[in-house]
């Protein structure tokens, strides 16, 4: 199913939950202050009221957001993205050519760097080596087909196996390759390269609530 809901493109729904597709520059809960009140949950909730948010993308960042239906949905569902059982995958544009040294037989790279906020610098966050929580990253060039790679910048895909704040984004800057139109962790030369983040989330695949289903989604990024 697609349809439109509150100006968002709504990927699925049942009685158990809702999967909307988000657009660049939008919240995905109110923030503060009367100009941060367009939100994705709150249009959302202005048809189903009984919808819950279960995880965030950053405002920056495109694609797939899932919310649940009522209490017992968002607890196992959020019980199931704290027990990483939940499957994401996102596709970027990074600064740079990415050829990994090492990598496996898929061609996935890992990044293991702990992460924690920088109190001085909030929001963004920080490599924190002796203070961060553990945080990993799988990435990898894409598929030949989707490339069309220069030696500026290199289209990537990206799995996060943790959840921090603004991990995809400090990892991928931390190798050398931050993302293109990051206004927070790329050189200005880099983040002026595009007119948005050029993060997509891509592929959402998890157990569904009720029926234990598989339910695999995809999104096809913008850029």
């Amino acid at each position: 199913m697609s349809q439109t809901l509150g100006g968002l493109k709504l990927v699925f729904a049942d009685e158990a939950l809702l999967l909307l597709d988000k657009p660049a520059g939008l919240l995905c809960v109110p923030g503060r202050g009367a100009d941060k009140q367009d939100s994705l949950s709150a249009r959302v909730q202005a048809t189903y009221p009984d919808a819950l948010v279960v995880h965030r993308l950053d405002m920056a960042t495109s694609g797939l957001v899932l919310m649940a239906r009522g209490i017992a949905n968002q607890r196992k569902l959020s019980a199931a993205f704290e027990a990483r059982e939940v499957y994401k995958r996102y596709v970027a544009w990074v600064a740079g050519n990415t050829n990994a040294a090492e990598a496996d037989a898929q061609a996935w790279s890992t990044i293991e760097l702990p992460i924690s906020a920088d109190w001085p610098n909030r929001p963004r966050q920080t490599v924190n080596l002796e203070q961060g929580k553990p945080s990993t990253t799988r990435w990898r060039q894409a598929p030949a087909a989707a490339q069309n790679n220069t030696g500026l910048s290199t289209r990537v895909e990206l799995e996060p196996l943790t959840g921090r704040t603004h991990q995809l984004r400090v990892h991928m800057a931390a190798i050398g390759h931050p993302i293109l139109g990051d206004a927070l962790y790329a050189p200005a030369d880099i983040a002026e390269l595009a007119e948005r983040l050029m993060l997509h989330a891509a592929t959402l695949s998890f157990a569904h609530p009720a029926t234990g289903a598989t339910m695999q989604f995809e999104s096809h990024a913008p850029f």
